[in-house]
């Protein structure tokens, strides 16, 4: 311990003042009990009473560290009755150079006398020398730490390892032969695949419903008080090529590689996402839409063609559900229909989509032999893909030659720009030829869910919430329903499948007969 200070020339009272860099210190350590303990032992050896002990687990500038802010304020309070402020080690007070000396000063204005069991402070040139050399030298070992875990943590993204906070979905596990890994976390691992593989395929048309979507989850994080999740953070999730399986980190110049964490979304679903949110965007889906009005948006008015809304109306003695034209100048403009009238005449549309019971063997043959011919047509299509990536490969070694040969920056970062794309197009090409022939879904549980759907709409829309009754308007019919107010629901335009079922199970349709179509003629007379 040092003994440059006589007993004499110390003050007798004292505050001991700690810190660690972070939280996590004094959870998984003791670091600010062992320097309290070694400063107070450095009291008793000076004969110091210890009146107050300052925390603070954080590193930062001042304005960050309540401790240092507290213990300021109580040695301001004392008035002119000096204290000493004991401190582990230099290191303990500032890891630079600058914050050393700004700390140095408000100790000194505020009334506080710097020791350390660790090194002895002075007012003399000395003194002063050896204090900022070796608050430097902490600083040097800051500053190399820093870049030190910089490069093990780029090091290790270049193998294909996430460095940083694990994103939603996913949670860090310690796996045999790759330390800590990202794994998916359950349940918001599968409630984020529906989200972003419901936007690539359209189930979801705009961002505005894989918002309400995932609020809805009740175990996922929410960003507000009130359980809404920010729009930022819903254009980050769809702009992660991290749930794609890969890892891209731009600002360390690390291109987009393969990680080795299990991707919740293939590498050409998340292509597919952001080609959907490059083009152009639609009207976001209106927040009151609810379980009141199911079909607000999708009905139009049969005289002007725009879509219905809706509208509860104030009786005499309690409220009343409407649709209504709010198109002005519209011959219906303001012309209120019952939402039980309406609703009703669409469930019964619904309810004729129903299939009869000897078509369903039928169906299940022509779904048979469209999955063998698909899949006949995807081995046949690995020859093409194996073609394009070779041919892939060869722009790239081009790019690269002319990269090295090129000497303008411009010129260098199109070079870049150009090489990144290709080796986006090329891992997709390597995924689809890895899924090709291996199908997510057997062809009895894609046919179980089929049929569950097209056996009868009506039973999933009786049974689902407003984003399943969504879903089953686009699957059922190819565009909106126009309403009369006087001849009720036109004719509708049913999906493809709907039309086929249609058409099979027809009342009208009748056995040809034999011999050609063609109306008979009678004989020529000679």
């Amino acid at each position: 311990m040092s003994d440059s200070y006589s007993l004499e020339k110390l003050p007798q009272k004292a505050v001991i003042y700690c810190r660690v860099s972070s939280t996590k210190q004094t959870v998984r350590g003791d670091g600010l009990g062992s320097q309290e303990t070694r400063c107070r032992e450095y009291a008793k050896y000076k004969a110091m009473d210890v009146i107050e002990v300052f925390q603070d687990d954080s590193s930062g500038s001042l304005i960050s560290r309540p401790g240092m802010l507290a213990m300021l304020s109580f040695l301001k309070a004392q008035g002119k009755e000096p204290h000493a402020v004991i401190i582990d080690d230099i290191s303990r007070l500032a890891r630079g150079l600058m914050a050393h000396i700004e700390l140095r000063v408000l100790i000194g204005e505020a009334g506080g006398v710097l020791v350390s069991p660790s090194i002895e402070f002075g007012e003399d040139a000395d003194s002063q020398l050896v204090e900022n050399l070796l608050a430097s030298v902490s600083q040097h070992q800051r500053q190399k730490n820093g870049e030190q875990t910089i490069n093990r943590m780029r090091a290790r993204t270049q193998n294909g390892y996430w460095v940083f906070q694990a994103p939603v979905g996913y949670r860090y596990e310690r796996v045999s032969g790759h330390g800590k890994l990202l794994i998916r976390n359950e349940p918001n691992a599968s409630a984020l695949q529906e989200a972003l593989e419901g936007f690539a395929s359209g189930r979801f048309e705009t961002q505005a419903e894989v918002k309400r979507f995932l609020e809805a989850q009740p175990a996922f994080p929410k960003d507000l008080p009130n359980g809404e999740i920010r729009n930022q953070r819903i254009t980050d999730l769809l702009t992660r090529v991290i749930y794609a399986g890969y890892i891209e980190v731009p600002n360390w110049n690390i291109s987009l590689r393969e990680g080795k964490h299990e991707g919740l979304i293939g590498l050409e679903t998340f292509e597919k996402i952001q080609e959907r949110l490059k083009k152009k965007a639609k009207a976001p889906a209106r927040k009151d839409i609810n379980h009141d009005f199911p079909l607000r948006g999708f009905i139009l008015c049969d005289d002007c063609g725009k879509p219905l809304t809706a509208c509860w109306s104030k009786g005499k003695l309690k409220k009343y559900p409407y649709y209504l034209c709010p198109t002005k100048g519209c011959a219906s403009y303001r012309k209120s229909v019952r939402k039980e009238e309406l609703e009703g005449a669409f469930e019964e549309l619904l309810k004729d989509l129903q299939p009869a019971e000897n078509l369903f063997q039928l169906v299940r043959t022509m779904f048979k032999d469209a999955w063998s011919m698909r899949l006949m047509q995807s081995r046949r299509s690995v020859a093409e893909l194996e073609a394009t990536i070779m041919q892939i490969e060869k722009q790239i070694e081009a790019l690269l030659d002319r990269i090295v040969e090129a000497s303008s920056p411009a010129v260098v970062a199109a070079y870049e720009k150009r090489l990144a794309s290709l080796e986006r197009q090329k891992a997709v090409a390597v995924e689809r030829i890895q899924r090709i022939g291996r199908p997510r879904l057997t062809f009895e549980e894609s046919f179980e869910h089929a049929m569950s759907f097209l056996s009868s709409p009506w039973n999933i829309w009786n049974k689902s919430e407003i984003m399943g009754k969504k879903m089953v308007l686009r699957l059922a019919f190819l565009e909106p329903l126009a309403y009369s107010r006087n001849k009720g629901l036109r004719t509708p335009n049913y999906a493809f499948p709907f039309k086929a079922l249609g058409k099979i199970h027809s009342r009208n349709c009748e056995m040809a007969h034999r011999g050609r179509f063609e109306l008979p003629t009678p004989r020529f007379v000679v």
